[in-house]
């Protein structure tokens, strides 16, 4: 069970990341005011609206990838580490017979 957690919590990484930067975007939109129709007027609202949208999922892509960098190398430190404790544990096995 402690093997399906750390696989299942690993592969979480790029989610929570990708997540996390898509609303960082968003809410700094939110907190620094710039709304579509403050920046470009009422005209051409709905077009900043969706180009908005566009950086939100490019930084979501942006996050999800440096999620995925972290997932392969949390991954591979912690599978280096559990092959050097059991290692460590047994060294007689596998010897000459």
């Amino acid at each position: 069970m402690k093997i399906f957690f750390r696989h299942f919590f690993i592969a979480l990484v790029p989610l929570v990341c990708g997540v996390g930067a898509g609303w960082g975007f968003a809410f700094t939109l939110a907190y620094t005011h710039s709304t579509c129709g403050r920046l470009v007027g009422p005209v051409f609202a709905p077009k900043c609206h969706w180009i908005q949208l566009e950086y939100q999922i490019m930084w979501m892509m942006a996050g999800t990838a440096f999620g995925c960098i972290v997932a392969a190398v949390l991954g591979s430190w912690l599978e280096l580490r559990r092959r050097r404790v059991v290692q460590t544990a047994d060294p007689n096995q596998g010897g000459a017979s």
